[in-house]
């Protein structure tokens, strides 16, 4: 099939194309745009896009990129939605953020929504706890959900430096409500030495979240009732297996797995972490992986010395709304910037983008060393 060249910026003139039947156009789009664009892509991202991008990282490595590239009008961010709502916290004035797929989510970030957290906190404050409570939100969260906890005093983490999060949050409060991902909550919670009956979770759809007073009185950590559908799909049984087929594997997940895949494993951490892991340990160690599947055969291709595997070697544990940015959707957005049409911009409304920039930087004063790492430049494009 010929490239497209001249059929318009109707986004349906793109997808009746296969994914590497645009490599040629994206180039010469990126070509005619320059530093105007920075594109950016997460590291679940499939490898059709990546290929294009200038840098790919984690979410908010890759939303500081935007701040220290101020040249690129435009930041093009092949993720999810509030990837792109954190790059538009973080840009510069004249800068516009574009997500390529507005219907590229996350059902973690989904699983909190405003109003129910809202209400979560009127109920703590009937019962006289809420001003106990420090909330902490993953960064897999909406802007209004950061904004929420910006405007009551706490902070957004990353996997990386939650258990910072949490000392802090300690610090200043007895308790601490951790939203969205119950899983990395209760991994940071047994991290720092709390038992699993001082975590309670809150269940949006119950009275109390499904808790007496009684348990919410007593309880150090609170966790909303959300998971990432990815990392829900690692068991512990899955790692009983490989130890069986393959003596001396090493078990490599993610602190969004289970607490009871976390007890198994040999080593959890966030994205980074991982990648650290496979790309320092010597040639032929033998890895089954518990995270998003792309970024495991990613790795395999990039550490061809490692023996690597995805811990559920018989599903496909792949972000299925990641999944969404697809050249296609590249394409289109690049080919209406050179139109100058700016497609799917997210902006954040100016009173949250406030209190979601204060629950930031209190992170970002927090740990500023560890949300700089691992940012991979990649590809022709890297020198942006």
């Amino acid at each position: 099939m010929a490239l497209v060249a001249d059929a318009g910026c109707d986004l349906e003139n793109y997808l009746r194309y296969p994914d590497e039947g645009l490599d040629g156009r994206i180039a010469a789009l990126r070509a005619e745009l320059g530093p105007r664009v920075l594109v950016l892509a997460h590291h679940y991202q499939r490898q059709e896009v990546v290929r294009f991008a200038d840098f790919r990282g984690d979410s908010l490595q890759l939303s500081r990129r935007g701040m220290e590239h101020p040249e690129a009008e435009f930041i093009v961010f092949c993720g999810v939605h509030f990837m792109a709502e954190s790059a538009d916290l973080l840009r510069a004035e004249h800068q516009q953020v574009i997500l390529p797929d507005l219907n590229a989510g996350c059902s973690m970030a989904d699983m909190a929504e405003y109003p129910q957290v809202r209400d979560c906190w009127e109920q703590l404050q009937e019962l006289g706890l809420a001003e106990q409570f420090m909330p902490i939100t993953y960064m897999n969260s909406t802007a209004a959900i950061k904004a929420f906890c910006g405007q009551n005093g706490g902070l957004v983490c990353t996997s990386s430096n939650a258990p910072a999060a949490f000392r802090w949050g300690f610090a200043k409060r007895p308790k601490v409500f951790f939203l969205p991902d119950q899983h990395l909550g209760r991994n940071t919670g047994v991290k720092l030495g709390l038992n699993l009956e001082e975590m309670v979770v809150w269940n949006p759809r119950l009275a109390l979240g499904g808790n007496t007073p009684e348990a919410l009185r007593a309880a150090r950590v609170l966790l909303w009732k959300g998971h990432c559908s990815v990392h829900q799909r690692f068991l512990p049984e899955q790692v009983d297996r490989w130890r069986a087929a393959e003596p001396g594997i090493k078990i490599l997940v993610h602190p969004e797995c289970s607490h009871e895949v976390v007890r198994k494993a040999d080593l959890t951490g966030s994205t980074d972490f991982i990648i650290r892991q496979v790309s320092q340990a010597a040639p032929g160690t033998r890895w089954a992986i518990g995270t998003e599947l792309h970024l495991v055969h990613r790795l395999a291709e990039e550490y061809p010395t490692q023996i690597i595997s995805p811990l559920d070697n018989d599903g496909c544990p792949v972000c299925s709304t990641m999944f969404r940015i697809s050249p296609q959707h590249l394409a289109w957005v690049l080919d209406n910037l050179t139109q100058g049409q700016v497609v799917n911009r997210i902006v954040v409304k100016d009173q949250v983008k406030h209190w979601a920039r204060v629950a930031l930087e209190r992170m970002l004063e927090l740990s500023h060393h560890t949300v700089s790492q691992g940012v991979h430049p990649i590809g022709a494009h890297a020198g942006h």
